[in-house]
């Protein structure tokens, strides 16, 4: 299934029965892959009531202590936030973060979710390719955790069945003429701070500004997928000029 190559990431959370609610909402629309970020102490008992026949996905979540290390595999982050503005950076819809993730269909994909009181800060923010909303009434914007993982996981789940259904309709072979597989989160890291070190030699950041370049580099490398061949070429592309300055 498609669907298996977003997972869904909450950061976090505390209320037991929304996370049983997002299991629920994940098991509705065929996404299987929930991981939590700092959980407070949970309930399992109200998860699993509120997770009804949802509650594999639960006993297969994975834990980790921060979100770096959650999205570490993933290849594109986007983080769903109600706020809006210059500080958010590229902000797009739940529709068009759903059919941005159906289009690529390569290497793994995340969806955050920040705590239920106060949503995704700054610094997680900073983790995340890309952020989304749903569009809502601006005088209440702010929805239920389990009613937004609700929304992006029928959004996600329709852009990949229209997805497929495109493939379908091309000759044998045309769907894939060769692989491609986005770097991971974790070598998009390297590649960024790579790239910033041989800028580094030529001058740069003689007080401040690499920590902006990182991420911007992150930014534009995962966003355009870039692949292993190609972060070869730019790491190559990037010495050969620091050691002609």
């Amino acid at each position: 299934m498609a669907t298996e190559k977003t997972v869904i990431v909450l950061s976090r959370p505390g209320e037991p029965g929304n996370v049983g609610a997002v299991c629920r909402a994940m098991m509705n629309c065929g996404l299987c892959e929930l991981r939590l970020v700092e959980p407070r102490p949970l309930d399992e008992a109200r998860i699993r009531e509120r997770a009804v026949h949802a509650a594999g996905i639960w006993e297969r979540a994975r834990h980790f202590p921060e979100l770096r290390e959650a999205v570490a595999d993933c290849s594109l982050v986007v983080g769903a936030t109600r706020r809006r503005g210059e500080r958010r950076g590229i902000t797009i819809s739940a529709r068009e973060a759903a059919r941005l993730l159906a289009a690529r269909n390569a290497g793994k994909s995340a969806v955050v979710f920040g705590n239920e009181r106060t949503g995704l800060t700054n610094a997680e923010l900073s983790l995340c390719d890309i952020a989304s909303h749903i569009p809502a009434h601006d005088a209440f914007p702010s929805l239920n955790l389990s009613h937004s993982v609700q929304i992006y996981a029928y959004e996600i789940s329709l852009a990949f069945s229209e997805r497929v259904s495109e493939s379908a309709s091309l000759p044998q072979g045309a769907a894939r003429k060769g692989a491609w597989e986005p770097l991971p989160r974790a070598e998009i890291d390297a590649l960024a701070a790579s790239l910033c070190d041989s800028l580094a030699l030529l001058g740069f950041y003689t007080r401040t500004g690499r920590s902006a370049h990182e991420a911007l580099f992150r930014g534009l490398c995962a966003r355009a997928g870039v692949t292993q061949k190609e972060a070869r070429l730019l790491r190559a592309l990037f010495a050969k000029a620091a050691h002609h300055r």
